[in-house]
């Protein structure tokens, strides 16, 4: 069932395509992404679909001047300034469409799944209101909404196509992300995404292998593996190994050199799991465990089906079978009717587990949840207070993890973004194995600071970016390549890797990504399509048998 405006709604066919009329300039857009990973890959959909109907992405130039012709916000719901953010981007935009006849605005995801009609009662130059679960639609009520003059709100109850079926325009060619599932069966008291994404719904193993294949078939050698719960994986078939099963086959994927998947459940985080990723070489010395809270009558109170002590288990579990593991988190401070006590406890586990960084929230009570209405809501001042103290404890401990690093040898994937200060230290960014974020010198010789930026940003300067010449140094790496380094200093939030000034290790390895990210910023600058690098399209048909079984959705 969906909810629509009461306006004339002509069928798809009916509606006139101006966007690749005969004679006209493909209309531009850009999509702003507010929220999680989920959201983020959402976005991806959301553009393929654009430019599969016509539509090319604004410039960069055209995107911070605000002068896309579309502009979708996909929105999240999951803190209590949601709106606040969406309605900021909104009231931007406001004064832009009013000078620009023909702009349209757009707005999906979990804050338009919950809030439907009343986006456009709130701000009534909005055009499209979509859900999360009719990303499909988007293409065609833009066009509904041009053709009628009149807002577009279309909210499906149920998932009407699962979205990886859905055309993709990816942000990287060297790293790439692949839903396994959508959807969560937990019903967490503080969360909403149930209610916003509904039930899970697992993807076929063969479908999301194939996906992972045609990945890296253009160019990919990373791939994270998403789901509101990952490791639940397989409930709905019938299989509660699949998860280990479904790591354990991208270890057989050739070209596939790293993977990582977001979020587990420590509920459901058994040590088939622990086994596969110790076992399996290309999945990644990296864990994301959400805790929440370290008490247990907390734990309860969130209907959170684990206790402290089993959360530990599992994070020396984990140790045990890979040292170098990197465990990050997230943590809810205030919950309703927190205590002094309990929030000691958490304090306690954090201190245990030595996070290498946490993602620390104040809890904010969301409408249509129990936690909203509990008794023993916190005052500001003490979560505030509580919230400081636990993120100083988090700095320190950070802080130790990191510096542990130093005088390792470490292989970084290069990405595309940079840090604030690299053109200045004559560095370049990227993750290394277990995701700490790393900042590596060049060889002082190696090309002038200006030279090594983000690629997008300006497109008169990436035309003399010496990584796009015919003849490449080959101490210089792209983005997709990867650069084995020492780390000489550390940050609680990243490293440094200035090895190469000192005679130290630095050596590039050029990559099948590298390859494809020169390959697609030739084409973005010559104008030429680059399909296969930027866009991918859905998971390919057809059976893909790597031990797993092979059923439904």
């Amino acid at each position: 069932m969906s909810t629509i405006a009461p306006a004339p709604v002509p069928t798809a066919e009916a509606v006139p395509s101006e966007t690749t009329a005969p004679g006209r300039a493909a209309r531009t857009y850009v999509v702003r992404t507010l929220g999680c990973q989920m959201n983020v890959h959402d976005s991806e959909h959301m553009a393929g679909m654009l430019e599969q109907a016509g539509y090319t992405r604004a410039s960069a130039e055209d995107e911070a001047a605000n002068r896309a012709d579309v502009v979708v916000v996909n929105t999240c719901a999951v803190r209590e300034n949601a709106a606040t953010r969406l309605y900021g981007n909104l009231g931007q935009l406001a004064s832009v469409k009013a000078q620009r006849p023909g702009m349209q605005i757009a707005v999906g995801g979990c804050l338009a799944q919950k809030d439907r009609g009343t986006i456009v009662e709130k701000a009534p130059w909005v055009d499209v209101v979509f859900g999360t679960h009719n990303l499909d639609a988007l293409p065609v009520l833009l066009e509904r909404a041009r053709h009628n003059e009149a807002a577009q709100v279309e909210i499906a109850e149920s998932l009407q196509v699962f979205p990886s079926t859905l055309p993709t325009r990816r942000e990287s060619v060297y790293a790439g992300w692949v839903s396994i599932s959508v959807g969560c069966n937990n019903t967490c008291t503080f969360c909403i995404v149930p209610h916003l994404r509904g039930k899970e719904r697992d993807r076929r193993p063969g479908e999301v292998l194939a996906e992972v294949g045609a990945l890296v078939e253009a160019g990919a050698i990373e791939v994270t593996l998403l789901g509101q719960n990952v490791n639940s994986y397989g409930v709905e078939f019938g299989d509660r190994g699949a998860f280990a099963k479904l790591l354990r086959a991208c270890g057989t994927v050739e070209g596939l050199e790293r993977v990582r998947f977001t979020s587990p459940h420590p509920a459901a985080f058994t040590d088939d799991v622990v086994a596969a990723m110790a076992e399996t070489p290309n999945v990644m010395p990296q864990l994301h465990m959400p805790l929440q809270s370290g008490s247990d009558r907390v734990l309860r109170a969130m209907r959170r089906s684990y206790r402290s002590e089993r959360f530990l288990g599992i994070l020396d579990r984990v140790r045990a079978a890979m040292p170098d593991a990197a465990i990050t988190t997230d943590i809810i401070v205030g919950f309703p009717g927190e205590t002094e006590e309990d929030f000691a406890e958490t304090m306690r586990v954090v201190e245990a587990s030595r996070f290498s960084s946490a993602f620390t929230f104040q809890y904010s009570p969301r409408p249509g949840t129990p936690a909203a209405t509990m008794e023993g809501q916190l005052p500001k001042e003490v979560v505030q207070e509580r919230y400081e103290r636990l993120q100083a404890l988090q700095e320190r401990i950070a802080g130790e993890e990191s510096a542990r690093q130093v005088g390792r040898t470490v292989d970084v994937l290069v990405g595309e973004g940079t840090g604030r200060k690299d053109g200045a230290t004559h560095r370049v960014t990227g993750r290394a194995p277990d995701n700490r974020l790393v900042h590596l010198a060049l060889p002082a010789d190696v090309a002038p600071a200006a030279s090594v930026g983000d690629a997008r940003s300006d497109a008169a300067h990436v035309a003399d970016d010496p990584r796009l010449a015919e003849t490449v140094d080959a101490r210089l790496p792209r983005p997709g390549d990867v650069v084995t380094v020492e780390v000489t200093r550390s940050a609680p939030h990243h490293l440094i890797a200035d090895s190469a000034l000192a005679g130290g290790s630095f050596a590039v390895r050029r990559t099948r990504s590298g390859d494809a990210w020169v390959a697609r910023e030739r084409a973005r600058l010559g104008g030429a399509d680059d399909h296969g690098h930027g866009h991918g399209g859905a998971a390919p048909a057809g059976p893909v048998s790597l031990g797993l079984p092979a059923v439904r959705r």
